[in-house]
């Protein structure tokens, strides 16, 4: 993805190395990666990352930084991106606020860890990134690339969007697995919003390289519940899925990125998807 020397969001509150009391909750887009990490059972691998990590310092490094400079260019996207299609609708897209921190953090939503991976609050409307996950996305699930970054960034933006649709607040409060499945949707839509925003960047930044919309694929491939679910317990169990199995995702993805119209994204079809 071609980013240097292009407009950095300001829209970043940059918090690395500053520590959170409390316990880690919350949830995002790869909060199933802890069932993968840790043979499924996300309480032992956070009480391992507090154990490990409690009162270390953080360190960056310099990829990091470089890393957290990308971050501010997608998040600089993602802003020109929204702002311009809430205007085509006769509405005004607010920027939501991206706080960068290393282990964990205080969000509006409560003590989030970097266990839970990139997730977006929608009490303070704000996405939250330990660039560390990077790294981890990379080793542990395969899904390498600058634009399988960007992804993740556009994907929990999206989240931010349907905030501001009140998409999100339509959920209802039934059983677990109708909970579930609503819960499905909401991911499979904010992967097809992730592909209208690289269809309209790439319009107008000409941004895209060869290799990069397969990264943003195989990233949320990587991610669906069934690859996860089977690799930390061997089996699949479709009921509990909360973010939408490996074909799901891409599909959504693809949708958004062929079509970029908000219309393709609604919400009560995502299921549909390669079902």
């Amino acid at each position: 993805m071609e980013w240097r020397d292009r407009r950095e969001s300001s829209n970043v509150e940059d918090r690395r190395g500053v520590k959170a009391a409390g316990v880690v909750g919350g949830g995002g887009i790869l909060i199933a990666i802890i069932y993968a990490l840790l043979s499924g059972d996300p309480s032992a691998l956070i009480n391992q990352v507090q154990n490990q990590r409690q009162g270390q310092p953080a360190a960056q490094t310099a990829q990091d930084d470089d890393s957290a400079r990308f971050v501010k260019v997608v998040l600089a996207d993602t802003e020109d991106v929204w702002s311009k299609v809430f205007a085509d609708r006769g509405q005004t897209y607010t920027n939501p606020k991206l706080v960068l921190f290393t282990d964990q953090i205080q969000s509006g939503c409560g003590v989030a860890g970097s266990a839970v991976g990139p997730f977006y609050c929608p009490a303070d409307q704000k996405v939250y990134l330990d660039l560390g996950f990077f790294r981890e996305m990379a080793s542990n699930l395969g899904a390498k690339g600058d634009f399988a970054q960007a992804y993740v960034v556009a994907h929990e933006v999206g989240h931010h969007v349907q905030h501001l649709l009140g998409i999100t607040s339509q959920r209802s409060n039934r059983g677990q697995t109708e909970a579930n499945r609503e819960s499905v949707k909401i991911e499979l839509q904010a992967d097809c919003l992730a592909g209208i925003w690289a269809k309209d960047t790439n319009q107008v930044n000409h941004s895209l390289e060869p290799g990069d919309v397969e990264e943003a694929l195989n990233a949320a491939s990587a991610v669906g519940d069934d690859r996860l679910q089977k690799a930390s317990r061997g089996y699949v169990v479709p009921d509990s899925f909360t973010h939408g199995s490996s074909a799901q995702r891409v599909a959504s993805f693809t949708k958004g990125f062929q079509t970029g119209d908000l219309a393709n994204c609604d919400v009560s079809t995502q299921l549909d998807a390669n079902r």
